[in-house]
């Protein structure tokens, strides 16, 4: 009887959506083998794991956070600040989207990380992260052309990677991409002014930074 009712409360899909998530699994399983047949494209598996670090969110935050101390300079806490708070942005936001939507991911997916909301593969968290770091660095705090570019090309790489390491399915990937374009623009409305991060940072090394106030 509970079996029963438990089925009946199980959430009907939209015939339109079944429809668009079956053709997405059809279209990337032919992607990927399509790729995979491409021999430069084998060459460069062994490094699709070195992507997917270097795109982790938990990453990302302990280092922000370990440049603060290493770097220690002033001129960079605005910056840092915001990166970080953009990161927690994205890791919220990617947690809701994914316990909301709850896709599973691909049938070959073999990720020991994959717990909590993250073993649902809607949207890319890797994919909005990744966007969200390129527009950080190209409307929020602009770098040069050079390093740009090369953030681009990372950008793509980790999209594909995602695919072909059976991760996400290629609509897991360009919902993540407008999603993290999305947290860009929202960041540019929540910029954190110089004075508010002057106080976080002290907050967090817990000591008074020269030629600061503070209210004691």
């Amino acid at each position: 009887m509970n079996k029963v009712l438990y089925k009946n409360k199980k959430r009907e899909i939209p015939l339109i959506i079944k429809n668009t998530l079956d053709l997405d699994i059809r279209l990337t399983k032919v992607f990927t083998e399509c790729i995979e047949d491409l021999k430069p494209m084998r060459k460069l598996k062994a490094y699709y794991k070195i992507l997917e670090v270097s795109c982790h969110g938990i990453i990302w935050l302990a280092l922000s956070l370990a440049f603060i101390w290493i770097l220690n300079s002033k001129s960079l806490y605005q910056v840092q600040i915001n990166l970080i708070t953009a990161l927690l942005l994205d890791i919220i936001i990617i947690a809701i989207l994914k316990a909301l939507t709850g896709r599973k991911r691909p049938a070959h997916n073999n990720d020991p990380f994959s717990i909590g909301p993250d073993k649902y593969a809607f949207p890319s968290g890797h994919a909005s992260r990744s966007m969200l770091i390129f527009y950080f660095f190209a409307y929020i705090w602009p770098v040069s052309a050079i390093f740009l570019t090369i953030l681009l090309i990372w950008v793509f790489a980790i999209v594909m990677s995602r695919i072909l390491m059976r991760r996400h399915h290629i609509l897991d990937v360009c919902a993540g991409l407008l999603v993290g374009y999305a947290e860009g623009m929202l960041m540019n409305i929540l910029y954190l002014n110089d004075e508010t991060c002057l106080n976080l940072v002290s907050w967090l090394i817990n000591e008074k930074i020269a030629g600061a106030e503070y209210d004691v």
